[in-house]
């Protein structure tokens, strides 16, 4: 397959659906035989510039669809898969990955998840723990929410366009707390008063409509708990038909992707997201300034970023984690080519981990991945406490930026020397599929490159990579 032809039959196939018309029909519309726009929709031919246009001009195609998105997601999760050991002897080129995402999504899709029961399975067999070993075969309830909102590309068209509607009819995000607080009352009979107690955010007490929260939680904190109760009175039947589709394995699975739909809510009701684009842009995605201006906190503001993938209207590919002191990413998402780790740490030289040590400033990084692809990287330690003096203290890292062909739209590439090869710092997805040749902090060797130990002679690292 050459990589200038364009096999987009998935998303030809979803559009003809949309226009509810069968594939005469269809063909007939944008000018070309019924045979060949089969072919296009099983990726047997692909699709010209005429028919591209006519896709466009009398279908609503939106071009700027078929740029990285889930596509790339997919490679990056199938390539890590088949980079296992378990795989020994199969070493598929780019373009044969590339052929089966795209023909095959369904079947690649299996594959990982096969690997993933693997996986676990040979972890559980390795601890001898017999308790872990039950159901070893079926992946967590995280991880399966996990990859459903990475396949989706963190984006949920249905509840952003419910968020968005309810933020238009209160005024959000123009005095939030306010306005979110005369909804629930006005709308739904909810009062809302103060949580003496330490310990909770958020109580809903369904018996005398009253709705509890922290007096201690910071402001921004409170108006998401508040926009949360909105999404279970008024985009439950949206939320429950998202998870109707999912068919996600088990019932932990369905409530803890709940959460995250009514977190996702929350976010588009406080950040609607016309005007959130229009401000990112207008402010260069300068997240300190894009928080005060809709009263949100830095990681709202962040995630939000990360989700600017409305069809027609998306925003720059932004790359967003979360990061603790442990190394283990607790949030993640990338609209870019830049695809996290979905096993093991993240590479040590990534800025992420040096926000640690510089409390409250954002640190900029250029980076470059081992395929030679560049990123403007932020990072900035965050501190949350609920409460006084004795209340515990969570610290972490966020993480976001963008590939530096679109780092001009951003703030903290000013002054940087974007077009400067030696101002990039190399970096990695992960030690075990990075196979950067003497990385002094490697952690460990890749997992499909043999490895020689010269006894009279020492390196950086005690063997090298063959």
């Amino acid at each position: 397959m050459s990589t200038g032809k364009l096999f987009i039959g998935k998303r030809v196939r979803e559009l003809r659906q949309e226009n509810g018309a069968t594939q005469a029909q269809f063909a007939e519309r944008i000018g070309i035989s019924t045979s060949y726009l089969n072919q296009i929709e099983s990726n047997q031919r692909p699709v010209s510039a005429t028919v591209l246009l006519a896709l466009v001009d009398k279908c609503g195609l939106n071009v700027a669809e078929l740029g990285a998105g889930e596509t790339d997601r997919l490679l990056s999760a199938f390539s890590e898969a088949l980079s296992d050991p378990l795989f020994q002897g199969y070493a598929p080129g780019i373009q044969e990955l590339k052929m089966i995402v795209q023909n095959a999504p369904g079947l690649a899709h299996a594959l990982i998840a096969a690997h993933q029961a693997y996986r676990r399975t040979s972890e559980q067999l390795a601890s001898i723990d017999r308790e872990l070993a039950k159901g070893a075969s079926d992946p967590t309830p995280y991880e399966e929410v996990r990859d459903f909102f990475h396949f989706t590309d963190n984006y949920i068209h249905e509840l952003d366009i419910v968020a968005e509607t309810i933020a238009v009819e209160t005024g959000i995000p123009y005095d939030s707390f306010v306005a979110l607080k005369a909804r629930l009352e006005g709308k739904h009979g909810v009062s809302v008063r103060q949580l003496t107690q330490d310990g909770e955010l958020r109580r809903f007490d369904r018996s005398n409509r009253t709705l509890y929260l922290s007096g201690n939680s910071p402001l921004v904190t409170q108006q998401f708990q508040l926009a949360i109760q909105l999404a279970q009175l008024e985009a439950s039947p949206a939320i429950d038909a998202i998870l109707s589709r999912a068919s996600f394995r088990t019932q932990e699975a369905v409530e803890i992707c709940r959460v995250g739909l009514q977190n996702y809510f929350a976010g588009a009701l406080l950040m609607p997201y016309e005007k959130f684009a229009r401000s990112a842009s207008e402010l260069r995605h300068d997240v300190e300034l894009i928080a005060l201006r809709f009263g949100t906190s830095l990681e709202q503001t962040c995630h939000r970023l990360s989700t600017l993938q409305r069809p027609g209207n998306k925003g720059v590919p932004v790359f967003f984690a979360r990061i603790d002191r442990a190394g283990n990413i607790t949030k993640r998402h990338s609209a870019t080519r830049l695809q996290f780790a979905r096993y093991g740490a993240a590479c040590p030289l990534w800025n992420a981990h040096t926000a640690f040590e510089t409390q409250g400033r954002i640190i900029r990084q250029l980076a470059q991945m081992p395929d030679g692809s560049r990123y403007l990287s932020m990072a900035v330690q965050v501190t949350k406490r609920n409460g006084g003096y004795r209340s515990a203290e969570t610290v972490y890292v966020l993480a976001f930026g963008c590939d530096i062909s679109v780092a001009d739209a951003f703030v903290y590439a000013d002054g940087l020397d974007i077009k400067g090869g030696a101002h990039y710092e190399p970096i990695g997805v992960s030690c075990r599929v990075c196979e950067r040749q003497g990385c002094h902090a490697r952690a460990t060797p890749p997992v499909k490159r043999r490895i020689e130990v010269n006894h009279a002679q020492r390196g950086v690292l005690p063997y090298e990579l063959v």
